[in-house]
């Protein structure tokens, strides 16, 4: 297990919390994120399923949308805790609407067996991901 300083202790309780919070009446599937801007404020978001599938969103994205409407724009982490044993990584999607803001953004991975892994954006997650510097000069 991966060791964690108390406030990325904090971080992974406010995910956790907000997981309670999520809409997964199909999947079952809930989780939660917690994401850090670089001036310390925590947002954070649960996953809202819908009937009509493609439209259901991720708890990363809705601590995103959550933070940039409250006008931040730079993350330094973001916790994400999943439903079950095994350790919930961002999607590929969440992943992208990260790199947009924060590609060496670090992520804490959790599961309901308090296994945490660390893992850095562009780096471990997202290699060679598709940025904003990929539309400069276009």
């Amino acid at each position: 297990m991966t060791e964690v300083s108390a406030a990325e202790r904090d971080l992974l309780d406010a995910a956790r919390q907000a997981r309670a919070g999520a809409y997964a009446p199909y999947s079952d599937f809930r989780v939660g994120a917690a994401l850090r801007a670089t001036t310390g404020e925590v947002f954070t978001g649960a996953n809202v399923e819908n009937a009509a599938y493609p439209v259901t969103i991720c708890a990363e994205r809705v601590a995103v949308g959550y933070a940039v409407s409250h006008g931040f724009r730079a993350f330094t982490q973001i916790a994400v805790i999943g439903t079950g044993p095994l350790i919930c990584t961002p999607c590929g999607m969440c992943r992208q609407v990260l790199n947009e803001f924060a590609p060496s953004i670090e992520v804490l991975a959790t599961s309901d067996s308090g296994e945490v892994a660390r893992f850095v954006l562009a780096r471990d997650l997202l290699p060679e991901g598709f940025g904003p510097a990929a539309l400069e000069d276009v």
